[in-house]
């Protein structure tokens, strides 16, 4: 199996969030927004929610897009299998209120099948909750608090390995 394209960008995941959708795909949708606290990511097909732990700390985001179905690396933190339909060929990656970090463009439009999976959500929510313990037994001012984010021991890293499965849905003149 081959690697087709691969994109990465880091972001800040704001209000715990970090949203990848098809550049179209402007609605979000509450019951996959409330699925990502438990399941870490979720969707409703058009859009995917990734849940952090910590809303300071930026994370690196990672879209791989495959020739075939691919399996999971061995020393994931967590993983589940995801679906994202795009339209439009090209994907965002947003920091839900604070705008786009990024977006990448697909090999083609299409619905694309995988899993999502992460590494060092965890450490980076419990380095986060330590600093933000220390932020107030010890004063920190603003600089210290911004120079222990960028300090992070551990990268907090969410990888999509998706594959085309298909060509989209047409869209039904009634629904525009």
């Amino acid at each position: 199996m081959a690697l087709l394209t691969e994109y990465s960008t880091t972001a800040r995941p704001d209000r715990r969030i970090i949203e990848v959708y098809d550049a179209d795909a402007y609605l979000g949708d509450d019951d996959a927004l409330a699925a990502s606290m438990s399941q870490v990511v979720a969707g409703n097909g058009y859009h995917l929610y990734l849940h952090s732990l910590q809303d300071d700390i930026h994370v690196r985001v990672t879209l791989r897009i495959w020739d075939a179905p691919r399996s999971l690396p061995e020393d994931v933190e967590g993983a589940v299998p995801v679906s994202l339909e795009s339209e439009t060929g090209t994907v965002v990656i947003n920091q839900f209120t604070l705008g786009p970090a990024g977006e990448m463009t697909l090999p083609r439009p299409g619905v694309y099948e995988g899993h999502a999976w992460w590494t060092g959500r965890q450490a980076t929510g419990d380095y986060h909750t330590t600093c933000m313990h220390r932020r107030f037994t010890e004063n920190w001012d603003r600089d210290r608090v911004r120079r222990a984010w960028r300090e992070c021991p551990v990268q907090e890293q969410y990888v999509l390995d998706l594959w085309y499965t298909r060509e989209p849905e047409p869209v039904d003149d009634e629904d525009l």
